[in-house]
């Protein structure tokens, strides 16, 4: 079995900055890309950023400039980091990971979730 938890979501005012993590645990052998997706009321789930394990990264446009994805490979831990939020970037967001189990077998494991809320 294979968990995600991510941690880091809130309440903001426009402008400010939060920042999320992911933390991956389990029988894990290796971790593929991870990946950012949020969700907000009425939308479809869409990609925010995603990190291959060897650190290349790909940003939505919506978010290019101001939020940046990382990782720790160490911790099997992705981040991020937000800046200059709007109150167009609430939503409840996602961690997804693509992961390697002990088991040789590839799964792809997302977390719960963690709301933010911008508030104008």
């Amino acid at each position: 079995q294979v968990q995600l938890v991510e941690s880091g979501g809130g309440l903001v005012q426009a402008g400010g900055s939060l920042r999320l993590s992911c933390a991956a645990s389990g029988s894990i052998k290796s971790i593929n890309a991870m990946a950012w997706y949020r969700q907000a009321p009425g939308k479809q789930r869409e990609l925010v950023a995603r990190i291959t394990s060897g650190g290349s990264t790909d940003t939505a446009d919506s978010v290019k400039g101001r939020f940046t994805i990382s990782r720790d490979n160490a911790k099997n831990t992705v981040y991020l980091q937000m800046n200059s939020l709007k109150p167009e970037d609430t939503a409840v967001y996602l961690c997804n990971a693509v992961v390697l189990t002990t088991l040789d077998k590839f799964l792809g494991v997302w977390g719960q979730g963690t709301l933010v809320t911008v508030s104008s």
